[in-house]
């Protein structure tokens, strides 16, 4: 999930009208640039907590029929920890940092300045234009997380095709091109339209559930509502977006089996229908839940203290 998502609904930083130069929660005394800076520290908590989760759903999903040494999660991480080492799990967490750190800062300066274009930020309830911004955000943002998330799973599915992260943004680059590294671009942006409508919907519905539709209101939501609407949002979201999941990683990854085995996004919808049938698009959906239920309330909290402490220095 993006950063937009928790710093915007977070009750600490509900939306008000503001003077150029600062963001929604201004009334916290945080300026624009340190709520980037808080924004991208909290992306970084998430991502770095999270990362053996994450190289584990990346394993189970570039597995092709019939050459799957473990098809569980625990079986996955049993197979990484005895023939690789425990420190495998954490293998391209340095391309991560360089990719998630600078991306949820952009994301959250995209969406502010986006806000104000179409008139989001007026008062009253503007939900469409609240989307059109979250929607242009995550494009731009994207764009500037993709080719370090493409090294990132270069290196989380080999073991020694790459001295480190340097190394296989040089060999990248020189055996496919700049291409390469936006090669799970387009499926990255058809597949963040539909998690997010389903994180919003779910997280708005579960709201008030827990704290009833009568007092659904910053009053009553306070951190513990919001991490479990947050927790329960990430998993929905998460599980219905897989499959395009799936084809992502795999585009992203193609290549390190010595040929191209997809030559678009759809090519690759239709060749994991055609080989692997429904459960080619389930993998790596546990450990995917698993990484979206703990995520938002890793980003609320990093956030919010990034927050409180940035706020004393200014």
């Amino acid at each position: 999930a993006t950063l937009h998502l928790h710093s915007v609904l977070s009750p600490a930083s509900t939306m008000s009208d503001e003077p150029r130069g600062t963001y929604e929660g201004a009334e916290d005394g945080l300026s624009y640039i340190s709520a980037m800076v808080a924004g991208a520290a909290a992306g970084l908590a998430e991502h770095v907590a999270l990362y053996p989760v994450d190289t584990i759903k990346t394993r189970m999903q570039v597995l092709l029929p019939g050459s799957a040494p473990y098809t569980t999660m625990m079986q996955t991480v049993r197979q990484i920890v005895v023939q690789e080492g425990g420190a495998s799990l954490f293998r391209g967490v340095q391309a991560m940092v360089w990719g998630a750190g600078p991306s949820h800062a952009v994301h959250f300066a995209a969406y502010e300045l986006a806000k104000r274009v179409y008139g989001g930020h007026e008062h009253g309830h503007r939900p469409l234009e609240t989307a059109a911004a979250g929607a242009t955000a995550t494009v731009i943002s994207d764009a500037v997380a993709c080719p370090m998330d493409v090294v990132k799973q270069r290196l989380q599915v080999t073991r020694d095709a790459y001295t480190g992260m340097t190394d296989c943004m040089r060999k990248v680059y020189t055996r496919e091109g700049v291409r390469a590294f936006y090669a799970g671009y387009p499926t990255t942006i058809v597949m963040n339209v539909p998690f997010m409508s389903i994180y919003f919907s779910v997280y708005e519905s579960v709201k008030k559930v827990l704290v009833g539709s009568d007092r659904a209101s910053d009053e009553y939501e306070g951190p513990l509502v919001i991490c479990v609407a947050g927790g329960i949002a990430g998993m929905a979201a998460s599980a219905v977006t897989n499959p395009l999941d799936v084809v992502k990683t795999r585009l992203q990854t193609q290549s390190e089996g010595g040929s191209r085995r997809y030559s678009s996004m759809l090519d690759c919808v239709k060749t994991i229908a055609r080989e692997e049938g429904l459960r080619g698009f389930q993998k790596g959906m546990g450990p995917r839940m698993l990484f979206h239920a703990p995520a938002s309330i890793i980003q609320w909290s990093t956030y919010e203290l990034a927050k409180h402490l940035l706020s004393n220095k200014t």
